[in-house]
């Protein structure tokens, strides 16, 4: 889990500093952000101290509307909690009882010009992305016609000609060697790069390209959503390969279960192509077509007429 403090907020967001300037390096540890409502009422029985604070139209409004004794009192109850700042959107103004706090209690007090629930989203996606716990993995990972896909196999296998192939039939590479694998919900797993092998893909006999020079700026993504993990192996001829429904297998992740399949390699092996026959076939799943079950049916219905 990276760290992300206020100051981080600052920079990405060009927020304006109103108050609370030496406590910059605060961390910021929770996802979401919290509007106060209930506890400008007094109800603090499950106020989120270790949030954002974020102060929209809604919130200034109804603290304008105070005696300067309630306001003092609302705000007073909240600052002694010290939340890791207050955000106010929409460039609103009249705030000097709230910077006063603020510079009082040592508590970063910030403004932006966004609106309030743009602003929230914009914040949220970002806090989710960067405090997810995180696993770094040997692999490859590509998105395949809007898949996301992690290969693997043991060096040398042929990860990178795969994707290497893959790239130049259209996908896309998200990362090469190091994939980092971030945990962003109960149920999902974002595939990326760890920067310094950004862009790049190590191919023996060639070296290292840098994908986007070569191919263009469509050639790479930056991150991806892993639905599929897919291992390649080398041929073994006493194995079953021909099965006509496998039993379906999982990898799992921090937790979450990925579908997993694994491709053996054989010389003269479309491998590349079976991968996108793989991303293809999990896509027409989600939509509830599987093609064993599809020719089951079709076997046990000319069973019945007889054929």
């Amino acid at each position: 889990m990276k760290l992300v403090t206020v100051q981080d907020l600052v920079t990405r967001y060009s927020l304006e500093v109103l108050a609370g300037g030496t406590q910059l390096d605060r961390p910021i540890t929770k996802t979401r952000a919290h509007r106060p409502g209930l506890e400008f009422v007094g109800y603090f029985d499950f106020f989120p101290m270790e949030h954002i604070q974020l102060l929209g139209h809604r919130e200034i409004f109804y603290l304008h509307k105070l005696t300067e004794e309630e306001r003092n009192e609302r705000i007073g109850n909240i600052v002694k909690y010290h939340p890791p700042c207050f955000i106010v959107t929409n460039n609103q103004e009249g705030l000097k009882y709230l910077t006063k706090y603020c510079e009082d209690e040592q508590i970063p007090l910030l403004r932006t010009g966004l609106e309030t629930y743009q602003f929230q989203e914009l914040l949220e996606i970002y806090l989710s992305n960067a405090l997810a716990p995180e696993i770094a993995v040997h692999g490859v990972c590509v998105n395949v016609s809007g898949i996301g896909i992690l290969l693997r196999g043991k060096s040398g296998v042929g990860k990178s000609e795969t994707a290497h192939t893959l790239i130049r039939r259209g996908h896309r590479l998200v990362a090469d060697d190091i994939v980092v694998l971030k945990k962003i919900s109960p149920e999902t797993i974002l595939g990326t790069h760890n920067n310094a092998t950004k862009e790049f893909l190590a191919l023996r006999s060639i070296g290292l390209i840098n994908v986007s020079r070569l191919y263009g700026r469509k050639a790479f993504q930056e991150e991806t959503r892993i639905v599929l993990d897919i291992e390649l192996t080398k041929w073994q001829d006493d194995a079953l390969n021909n099965e006509l429904e496998l039993e379906p297998k999982f990898t799992e992740y921090m937790g979450v279960r990925i579908p997993h399949i694994e491709i053996q390699l054989q010389p003269g092996r479309d491998v590349a192509g079976l991968v996108e026959a793989a991303a293809n076939n999990w896509y027409l799943r989600q939509q509830g077509y599987v093609a064993a079950e599809d020719f089951m049916n079709r076997l046990m219905e000319g069973e019945r007429n007889g054929g």
